[in-house]
Parts: structure tokens; sequence; C-alpha cells
């Protein structure tokens, strides 16, 4: 039943090594984990505010003291410059304090009328995590630490390709005073993910990745009439209008395409570039794209690492090939370079085709398409025209153009003046094909509660 047939191992993006391989969890170990996560839910569901709060705390201090070491491996394992695995390390360890700070006030019992007649947030129980490789610290912690903090426990299976990175998260809540069967790392392939959803131990499911994957995932948890997450791709605009200050909106569309070699659901996708400043935009735009620097992850200096896996950067180049067969025009990169990794360079293209189907997908890795608009009007509707609902940034001094295009985007974030990032204080998710429920904020930590109504009403006699 539990059986994959999938394998298990860490690759090097930078030079094709594969420098160490993993046993695929057997049924027997499964279901020990599944035993242990129902034992251990009983438990830690009793568990008080302040317990389940120092625990994350302790996990924040090994994350800050052991943060080189995180950092290390998740640019060996999946190519992450080391600068941005250092920030990434140093965002969890700030999640963790933030649910370990505010928890308790966002799950606090709502009276209705005394505490008689109240609302209640209860936990659910184990929680299936499927989450991706592209942050394989934050995409987790992000899950874990409400969860974790609500009073579940969490399962993870975390992608093939980073299995180091499932082990060190799991080693670092157990070092942090986690008890057995809080957070349990599961290695197996995606091939027996719906059979563990279908399992009664397992209460809910939440996963990060494709839209094909949460397809599966979607459909799996309807079938087993389980609650569950999904945040999936994106192919968020970036949108420059006519008052946008110029220089500033353009270093900011560089690093918002490259952001984590530009293997990232919200990275800006498509650069809507209103008709006056668009060739303005392309000349300073492409210069800057030029000037990165590619190369080895591992060092302070370089700008843009390697594709996470071959297969990924052969799908970018079959993608930005397509396209140019459609009729687009490459101002820069395009091309696959010679040498070993993963290496694809910092693209530009624009006269793209909106009904070209690579336009129309995201596309996983430093390629910017860029569209012009007549204007306002027509850079939202070009903005709106996707089947993804992730995010989108605005560039505008006008307030109320500004105001107009925070209500008018069919997204879950609208970033004005700034790039699309995540934050623990604000939820995080999509709408569309870009997926349903939130992350992160106060409505991320009740996704995985039970939200009990509770009404004692006795006799005034008794």
């Amino acid at each position: 039943m539990y059986v994959s047939a999938m394998a298990i191992a860490s690759t090097d993006p930078t030079t094709g090594e594969v420098w160490q391989r993993f046993a695929v969890e057997s049924q027997a170990s499964i279901e020990r984990k599944l035993d242990i996560a129902v034992e251990s839910f009983a438990l830690w569901s009793t568990t008080g505010f302040v317990e389940r709060a120092a625990l994350l705390r302790r996990v924040a201090e090994l994350l800050d003291a052991e943060r080189e070491a995180c950092a290390q491996l998740m640019t060996r394992e999946m190519g992450k410059t080391i600068r941005a695995a250092r920030a990434e390390a140093e965002k969890c360890a700030a999640t963790c304090r933030y649910y370990a700070d505010e928890s308790e006030r966002l799950l606090s019992v709502e009276s209705i009328q005394g505490e008689s007649q109240r609302v209640q947030f209860d936990p659910l129980g184990p929680i299936l995590a499927v989450m991706p490789w592209n942050f394989p610290f934050w995409q987790v912690v992000r899950f874990a630490a409400p969860a974790i903090l609500a009073g579940n426990v969490a399962l993870l299976k975390h992608a093939s390709n980073v299995p180091s990175c499932a082990l060190k998260l799991e080693e670092l809540f157990r070092r942090a005073g986690a008890p057995e069967g809080v957070f349990q790392a599961l290695l197996v392939g995606s091939d027996v993910v719906s059979s563990i959803i279908a399992d009664r131990r397992v209460t809910a499911v939440t996963l990060t990745g494709s839209e094909a994957a949460g397809r599966a995932v979607g459909a799996a948890a309807g079938q087993a009439l389980k609650p569950s997450v999904l945040e999936l791709g994106g192919s968020d605009p970036f949108i420059v209008l006519a008052s946008a200050t110029l220089t500033r909106a353009i270093d900011a569309a560089v690093t918002a395409r490259t952001l984590n070699n530009g293997q990232s659901c919200i990275a800006a996708k498509r650069f809507i570039v209103v008709d006056e400043l668009y060739e303005q935009f392309m000349q300073v735009f492409v210069a800057k794209m030029g000037a990165l620097r590619v190369g080895n992850p591992a060092l302070e200096t370089t700008d843009l690492g390697p594709l996470a896996t071959r297969a990924m950067r052969d799908e970018v180049a079959q993608q930005v090939a397509a396209l140019v067969a459609a009729g687009a025009r490459v101002h820069l990169g395009g091309l696959i370079p010679p040498g070993p990794g993963n290496f694809y360079p910092a693209t530009v293209l624009d006269s793209i085709s909106t009904s070209a189907v690579s336009a129309r997908d995201e596309v996983f890795g430093p390629v910017a398409l860029v569209f012009r608009a007549r204007d306002a009007s027509h850079a939202l509707e070009l903005a709106n025209d996707s089947d993804f609902g992730l995010g989108a940034s605005v560039w505008t001094e006008d307030r109320e153009q500004a105001r107009e295009f925070a209500r008018s985007l069919e997204v879950g974030s609208v970033f004005v003046n700034s790039i699309v990032a995540s934050d623990p204080r604000f939820p995080f998710g999509g709408i569309k094909r870009s997926g349903y429920g939130r992350e992160l904020g106060g409505y991320g930590l009740r996704e995985f509660v039970n939200i009990k109504t509770v009404r004692c009403l006795f006799d005034a006699t008794s």
C-alpha cells in the first residue's frame, strides 16, 4: 500500500554529483510513524501555549546558531545562493518566534455571551505536509510553526531531491525538545502520497507545489473528505505605470525575477510596462539582467546559481524555445550554456503572443516575459488575463490608481511599490489555478483547527 518506487537522493545542481542516496521508507516504517503521530497528538494537544511556544523558540535559537550550516546544506542540495540561503534560515527563525509570541492571542477563545457560549479552536491531529524543494526550510517552517503551535503534529513529505534538508529539520525539532512524533520526516515518493492521505490517522493535508501535484493531492483529500490547503504556481504580473519611479521599479524587477534563481511561485514573471516608459525600461532592465554574476552558488559574489535539477533546466529551455518559435524576440540569454551543472542564463523576451502556451504557463527559471501596455487600463487587462492568481506587484506614485489596482487585480496579494513577498504576519495564498486556502498570519493558523461552537445552557435552578 505504501511501497514507493521513487529514488531519493541529494544531487549537487552545480556539478551534477550525487553525494548521498537514501533508502525509501518501508511500509512498516510508515505504519510505525503514523502510529507514533497519533500517540504524540494525544499528548501534545493537551499541552498549553507556553510549552508549545517554548519549543518553537528553541527551534529558532538552533536555526540562528546553525545558520551557516543550514545555509550550506540548502545551497549544496538545491542550488540556492549562499546569501539567499542564510536569509531563508533567518526568516524561519523569525517565523518561529512570531508564532510563539502570537499564537495564544490568535487562537484565544471567542466569547459570544460569556464563557458558556463561545467559539474555541481545537487542533485536528496529524497533518501531512507535501513540500517543495525551492525553499527547502522556509516552506516547511511556515507550515510547521503554526500547525504545531495550534496543537497539531506534523508529518513532512519533502521533495525527493532535498532529503537532507528534511532530515535536518527533523533533527532541529528533536534537539529543540519536541516530543517524539511532533515532527517527523517521511522519506517517500509522491506515488504513495494519496495512500497516506487516505489513511484514517492523517486528518488533513497541505501542499505547496505544481498544479499537477495540487490536482492529485486535492483529489485525494476530497475523496477522503479531509481539509486541504493548496499553494500552487503563479505567473505574477509586475506592472509599471506611467507615474512609477522607474529606476526603483527596474532594480526591483531584476530582484523579483531572479530571486532564488528564478524558482519562486511569487517571483514576477510577466512584466507589463505602459507604452511611454517601455523603451527606457527595456534598455535598463536588459542591461541590469545581463550584469548578473552567474556561477557557483556557494560563492558570496554569485547572483544567479543553477536550477535545482537538470529536468527543470531543460523544461525552461523548452518553454523559451516555444515562445521564440511563436514569435517572441530574445533580448538577452535564451540558450543553455556549455559546461556542467544545471545553469540557465538570465533571459529577457518581448513581442510575446499572449495566446502562446508557454506565455500562459509558469516559467520556473530566470526568464522575464515583457509586455507592452497601451495605458493603465490595458495593463490591468493584461495582468488579469491569466489562469493564475497568486500575487501582483504594481509600481505607481498615484494613490488613487494604486487603490484601483489593489481592488481590481485577481490575485491573493497585491504589493504596491515593492515586490511580492511572504511574511508571517500576513495571510499568503492565491485564487484560480494558484490554489486555495491560506498560510501564515491568523488566517493560516486557523486552517488546521476545528472551529468549535460551544453553548452550555443550564437550568437557572440547577
